[in-house]
């Protein structure tokens, strides 16, 4: 545990995506069986503790110190695993235990709930600080240190001298404690046979565009579509089943049962899932309802439905069609939709630009619609390859929205920004009969640099008016220019209206709130 302990604490400190992948691949070599194998799970949240959820955490941290030192000791650090690992009373070094986390967690797996409460106690009492720390990261899952699934899935294929694609490929057959997987690393044991499967295949991505390159691309040689603000997926139908992947490979299938009960087809389609039906699509806030339900009720699945926008052919029936043209795999896949007649798959629009003049209106003019973030340029001739292939795919984003806006509330991030307010609360101005007023409309954590960070935190903290648990509301005087990819009507929020990606563009130190944006200018941004 110690080792594991150690490599969670490196992975926190290390902002770099090559000393992650340093450290990643260090440790893999240096542990093997179960430990390892759960390790991994725990780092892609592959891996559930059923009966040790944060209530437990919390009723243990109670046991053994004060319940107001506990709750401000948690609205200071802002983190419940290191909270309770820095309040537990410590043993003496010579008599803390090293224990073998895969034990650990083969222990938790298999033990009810008293029985796990007792087993965390236990190791608790027995470890030092910073195992206690990573203990309690591996039991409530929330472990903040930047890296993700793909990352995990990278260090495996470096560390063992794989493609990362014959890992990917491969990881929905998978489970903890992946010992299939490192037999056949090891050379113990063929690969897992993934042929006939439904399974992920690695995404094609694309490069953002630089205007300046354009020369470079005869326009009659590129296949221009709509880029849609949904949610990239794959969906897959295979002798043993239909499943709906992530863009980072993560099944998603019982997110959206109604997207993977027809299995009269085999294949793989890529493309984006959106909100509603294909004559009436939702938002983006109607899609994010249902990608934050991990099993919707039969009730939202018929109020709230999604749909896929096809974008291109992977697999058709046994046949793998990726090293074809995009241009015969587009007539492909036009043939199957039409032939399949789908009620919740649809095919991507082809646009006919003749100039790259019309390729920029096409862009703009999409602004009409908050769902098309811009436009998709694709080399007719290009095979489906994994990952962002230089000159392949282009992506031209239309250029984001901006507003000033006011600061209305902070609160302290999490990890390395636990102890610096971090998260942020804008509101825009209303006028109403009860006079002018400010009204929350989007919440925002990056965009700044870390010099402005400190002293957005100094800022907060010389400001405060009031306090709501870890929320402090700050006097409403510093401007923001935030900008976002689209903004759209909402019930959820007071104002009426939510945005898409919100960040900081500019900190407006010179700028008076009075000047800040009305909530009707905003509503006009929507079309």
């Amino acid at each position: 545990m110690r080792r594991f302990a150690a490599l969670l604490e490196q992975l926190v400190f290390s902002p770099r995506r090559n000393a992650k992948l340093a450290y990643l691949s260090d440790w893999l070599s240096q542990t093997s069986g179960d430990s390892r194998g759960y390790g991994v799970a725990v780092i892609t949240g592959d891996l559930s503790l059923p009966h040790v959820k944060g209530k437990m955490i919390r009723d243990l941290a109670a046991s053994c110190c004060d319940a107001d030192l506990f709750a401000l000791s948690y609205d200071f650090v802002g983190d419940l695993a290191e909270t309770v690992s820095l309040l537990w009373p410590d043993k003496p070094a010579s008599q803390t235990d090293d224990f073998d986390l895969g034990t650990i967690i083969t222990t938790l797996l298999h033990a009810n709930r008293k029985e796990s409460e007792m087993a965390m106690r236990h190791y608790l009492d027995a470890m030092d600080q910073r195992q206690r720390w990573a203990l309690l990261k591996v039991a409530t899952g929330g472990l903040r240190v930047g890296v993700s699934a793909r990352l995990m899935r990278l260090a495996i294929a470096q560390s063992f001298d794989k493609k990362i694609e014959d890992i990917e490929e491969i990881w929905p057959l998978l489970s903890p404690p992946f010992d299939d997987l490192f037999n056949w690393l090891e050379g113990k044991a063929d690969r897992p046979q993934a042929d006939g499967r439904a399974v992920f295949r690695p995404l094609m991505l694309a490069h953002p565009l630089d205007e300046g390159d354009l020369d470079n691309y005869p326009i009659a040689d590129c296949q221009i579509e709509w880029k849609w603000d949904g949610a990239r997926v794959q969906l897959v139908s295979a002798s043993d089943g239909v499943r709906l992947f992530s863009r980072s490979g993560d099944d998603i299938s019982q997110a959206f049962p109604e997207m993977v009960t027809d299995a009269s087809w085999q294949g793989t389609l890529d493309g984006e899932l959106l909100a509603g039906r294909p004559d009436d699509i939702g938002s983006f806030n109607d899609l994010q309802q249902r990608l934050n339900r991990k099993k919707p009720s039969k009730k939202m699945q018929e109020g709230q439905p999604v749909f896929m926008r096809c974008y291109d052919f992977l697999i058709d029936g046994e046949d793998d069609i990726r090293m074809l043209p995009l241009q015969e795999r587009r007539q492909k896949l036009e043939r199957f939709i039409s032939h399949l007649q789908h009620d919740r798959l649809d095919i991507s629009e082809l646009l006919s630009p003749t100039s790259w003049q019309d390729v920029a209106a096409f862009r703009q003019k999409g602004r009409e619609n908050p769902l098309i973030e811009g436009v998709m340029i694709k080399q007719k001739d290009s095979p489906y390859l994994s990952g962002r292939v230089k000159g392949q795919w282009l992506k031209w984003k239309r250029d984001p929205l901006q507003a000033d806006l006011v600061v209305l509330y902070a609160q302290r991030g999490h990890g390395k920004r636990s102890s610096l307010y971090s998260d942020f609360t804008f509101g825009a101005w209303v006028d109403e009969g009860n006079g002018r007023h400010l009204v929350p409309v989007a919440k925002a954590y990056s965009g700044f640099t870390d010099e402005e960070l400190r002293r957005l935190d100094k800022f907060v903290r010389s400001h405060t008016v009031n306090k709501f648990g870890p929320v402090r509301e700050v006097e409403p005087r510093l401007v923001v220019e935030v900008a976002f990819d689209s903004i759209h009507t909402s019930r959820r929020h007071k104002s009426g209206v939510a945005m898409r990606f919100p960040r900081f563009h500019a900190i407006r130190w010179d700028k008076d709130a009075e000047e800040a944006d009305n909530v009707a200018n905003l509503l006009k941004l929507i079309p």
